[in-house]
């Protein structure tokens, strides 16, 4: 499931890593957290080094829709319905300087984007009256949004029942300026390690981060991870992961002009591509949407299945090219976390809880913590990051929290019963299929993917979440706080850091095949 964007895009060498070293900084995670932090420390002097477990943009940063924009669905009323006015206009001061700096830094690198008008429109009735709760709050924040009604957006090949719209936004290749950002990072003395994976980072005697390839220490550790991979304030606790999927198509009809998102039922998220912001020559058109909590859908392939009919519905003639999924967290208030982990002596900083608008809070997020590193004083910063950085959890955000984490519990009970439901053995799984088990009382994965059957742990090694086959990527998925593995048992993303056991084959315990699948008598996959 290879991004639009990333196709054909080049790769960033990495340097050797050189266990031991120290620098001023080390940044963990070459996504556009990571990447703009290291950018702006580097011009400030110091010794940057950044630490990537796969290549640049391997995640979400190189996998959205390429939509930079401050009129973000119905994030802005949502946040003004239970905090003051200042806090939702800290948030879109914090969006609006992190969109500055991300169009300033492509215009520099020479990067193309378009500029256009977004909307967040209702696709029922009820979706209207959140598209005027979402225009009365931001001109109270002070945007200048409008109204547009169904009328004027005739033109829209599916059904918008009103709208509220914002001019002047982005849209963008995002792994372009990602790759185009490292590169900058190179020249100007940074150094990336990739292919190097972070398994924990310490405080004292010195602090650094731990790795794959060695400890690398510094005088500041930055985990540009999505997630914190150290569970020092529980923030695995205070976000909750989210999985969206986007599909590319081709298309000869008449495209949408604006950059489009839904206030209201399934999401759906849409732009076209040309020749300023994208790959036009492979696709003229981007869906996202249908997210779910991650390891919480019965089947992320028919939610795919479901956009693609969407979209050949009202986009007759458009044909799949490209399909992906990406995850993003969200705060229980949508305000995301910024700024010093809790007992790390001030030396180490995290960001997380984008809410899936990275483009402009990442940006954002690094400048607060380039400023934090750079000890600017706090009346000199800009007035969003003192307003941020001292926000009160209200009534409303524990209540979100709460009912997040007793489904958490919930999740976490009802995956240990389910596992003993189905003991071993169990019939050999089709070709991209995997099912959970359960072996002498533990939970075991079983999976089928190019024709190898594997047996792994499906016991999270984050808390012991029950791990759920993920059908449309082939991945085991953690639905207590968003953990991934691919079906070989290795860690891809979540707070979890290490990867899960792969499970010899038992003697005596033989696994058929489905019916109608291949009738190969090949074992397990001891390796």
């Amino acid at each position: 499931m290879t991004p639009i964007w990333k196709r054909g895009a080049p790769a960033v060498p990495g340097t050797p890593f050189e266990p031991g070293r120290h620098r001023d900084v080390v940044v963990v995670g070459a996504g556009l957290t990571g990447l703009a932090t290291a950018l702006l420390l580097v011009r400030q002097g110091r010794d940057v080094a950044v630490i990537e477990a796969g290549e640049v943009g391997e995640l979400a940063s190189g996998a959205n829709t390429g939509k930079l924009t401050v009129l973000q669905g119905s994030v802005l009323s949502s946040i003004r319905r239970h905090h003051s006015a200042r806090l939702a206009r800290a948030y879109v001061d914090a969006n609006l300087d992190g969109a500055r700096w991300l169009t300033g830094i492509a215009e520099e690198l020479g990067v193309p984007f378009s500029r256009r008008a977004a909307y967040s429109y209702a696709q029922t009735p009820d979706g209207v009256r959140r598209v005027d709760a979402e225009l009365e709050a931001a001109l109270e924040a002070g945007l200048p949004a409008r109204r547009v009604e169904p009328d004027q957006l005739a033109q829209s090949p599916f059904p918008i029942l009103g709208a509220v719209a914002l001019d002047g936004q982005v849209a963008i290749d995002p792994q372009r300026l990602l790759v185009a950002m490292a590169e900058a990072f190179l020249r100007e003395g940074g150094t990336l390690h990739t292919g190097v994976r972070a398994t924990g980072a310490q405080v004292v005697p010195h602090a650094g981060v731990e790795t794959t390839a060695g400890f690398a220490e510094a005088d500041q550790v930055v985990l540009a991870t999505a997630t914190p991979i150290v569970d020092r304030g529980l923030y695995f606790a205070k976000v909750s992961g989210l999985r969206s999927s986007c599909v590319a198509f081709t298309t000869d009809g008449p495209l949408p002009e604006g950059l489009y998102v839904t206030v209201d039922g399934e999401t759906k998220s849409v732009r076209s591509i040309t020749a300023d912001d994208g790959p036009v020559e492979q696709a003229q058109l981007v869906v996202g949407g249908n997210g779910f909590p991650t390891g919480r859908s019965s089947s992320p392939r028919t939610r795919i299945d479901a956009l693609i009919a969407w979209t050949q519905r009202h986009f007759p003639g458009a044909e799949p090219v490209a399909e992906w999924s990406a995850q993003d967290y969200q705060s229980h208030n949508l305000v995301p976390f910024v700024g010093a982990m809790p007992r790390s002596l001030g030396r180490i900083r995290f960001a997380t809880g984008y809410a899936k608008w990275g483009l402009s809070n990442a940006p954002a997020a690094a400048l607060r913590l380039a400023a934090e590193i750079d000890r600017v004083p706090r009346r000199d910063r800009p007035d969003w990051m003192n307003v941020i950085a001292t926000r009160f959890t209200v009534p409303a955000d524990l209540a979100r929290g709460g009912v997040q984490n007793l489904r958490v519990g919930w999740e976490a009970t009802a995956g240990w019963i389910g596992a003993q439901v189905a003991p071993t053995p169990v019939r050999r799984p089709a070709d991209g299929c995997g099912v959970v088990a359960g072996r002498g009382g533990q939970p075991v994965g079983i999976s089928t993917v190019g024709g190898r059957t594997r047996a792994v742990s499906a016991v999270c090694t984050h808390m012991g979440g029950v791990l759920r086959w993920n059908d449309a990527e082939c991945t085991w998925d953690c639905p207590l706080h968003a953990s991934r593995f691919s079906a070989d048992g290795r860690r891809i993303e979540g707070p979890a850091l290490h990867d899960l056991s792969r499970l010899p084959r038992v003697p005596g315990e033989e696994v058929e095949e489905a019916p109608g699948a291949s009738l190969r008598s090949e074992p397990l996959d001891e390796r």
